[in-house]
């Protein structure tokens, strides 16, 4: 079974995205920091990661660093919730490439529908075995 690890500081976000993955078979740990889900993959085996990008402390992007530093070959989907209507912000900056630069796999906006979430757990593991 596949372990996943969520990272986001709003409790509701994580339950909601750790319910969908488990209703799917998945196994998942949850924290609300970065610093939760460095200390959690230096401690346990993870199969893949969901971030938030927006998270006080240290931000998605940092954190997504510091796991891709910890475990490089694992694929990390990395969320954010600055949207408008049904696509990005205009003027906003461009997550995707910074997302990419940090070293995520995927990008995901909120909020997140359950299939488009499992598309990209799905999209991302294949992406990582290939």
């Amino acid at each position: 079974m596949p372990r996943v690890l969520v990272i986001d500081d709003q409790s509701s976000v994580r339950a909601a995205i750790s319910i969908a993955l488990q209703s799917k078979g998945f196994d998942v740990v949850d924290v609300g920091d970065g610093a939760a889900g460095i200390s959690a993959l230096q401690s346990s085996h993870f199969d893949l990661a969901v971030v938030d990008v927006f998270m006080p402390g240290m931000n998605g992007f940092d954190a997504t660093k510091a796991l891709h530093r910890c475990k490089p070959s694992m694929p990390i989907i990395l969320m954010s919730g600055f949207m408008f209507g049904d696509g990005p912000c205009p003027n906003m900056p461009d997550f995707d490439a910074m997302a990419a630069e940090a070293g995520a796999t995927l990008t995901l906006y909120k909020p997140i529908r359950p299939a488009a979430l499992m598309d990209a757990v799905q999209r991302a593991m294949d992406m990582q075995a290939a």
